[in-house]
């Protein structure tokens, strides 16, 4: 891991700069080689600020932080990017089935130090169904979705052409989704 600090309107001091590498070094077990990170640590008038950015295998996360003490800056810092890397981690690591079964279509994101925990299931493909898009007009898919039975039906709009679907609304009436190429 190749760390870089870089001091603005401050004296360099090697303490903050060694503080600094090895608080980004603990990510190196997040992320995938190469990883590059970029400290910049400045004062603007009372305030002590440490930007960093994390560049990995393609992937650029950022965080900053101001408060009235260097360490505690670089601190805050550390916290907001290592939850952005676990939840990166944890979004990659669910997107990419390892073990044959379906990836979960929504990110639910890790629970952790100064991240909100959330006890949500992830919603899988259970069920596929293939459906021919029968050409038919508005009233006639109006008509068939009243003989098969179901809440809603995806068909061909013979007028115009495009994939449209129409279903049943809670008071009876229908609504139609129109489909457009443009």
């Amino acid at each position: 891991m190749r760390v870089n600090v870089t001091f603005r309107h401050m004296e360099s001091s090697e303490a903050l700069k060694s503080y600094a590498i090895e608080k980004a070094e603990r990510l190196a077990k997040y992320l995938a080689e190469p990883i590059e990170a970029h400290w910049v640590l400045y004062v603007e008038k009372i305030r002590h600020i440490a930007e960093c950015a994390i560049f990995a295998n393609g992937v650029t996360i950022k965080a900053q932080s101001g408060t009235q003490d260097m360490y505690s800056a670089i601190d805050e810092a550390m916290e907001k990017l290592e939850y952005q890397v676990r939840k990166h981690k944890e979004k990659v690591k669910d997107h990419k089935p390892h073990n044959g079964e379906a990836a979960s279509i929504r990110f639910v994101g890790a629970a952790g130090e100064g991240a909100p925990s959330t006890t949500a299931v992830r919603p899988r493909i259970v069920k596929k169904e293939n459906q021919f898009a029968k050409p038919m007009s508005v009233e006639e898919a109006a008509m068939q979705m009243d003989v098969v039975g179901n809440d809603f039906l995806v068909f061909t709009d013979s007028t115009m052409g495009n994939i449209s679907v129409i279903y049943r609304l809670e008071d009876g009436d229908y609504g139609l989704i129109e489909t457009s190429t443009k």
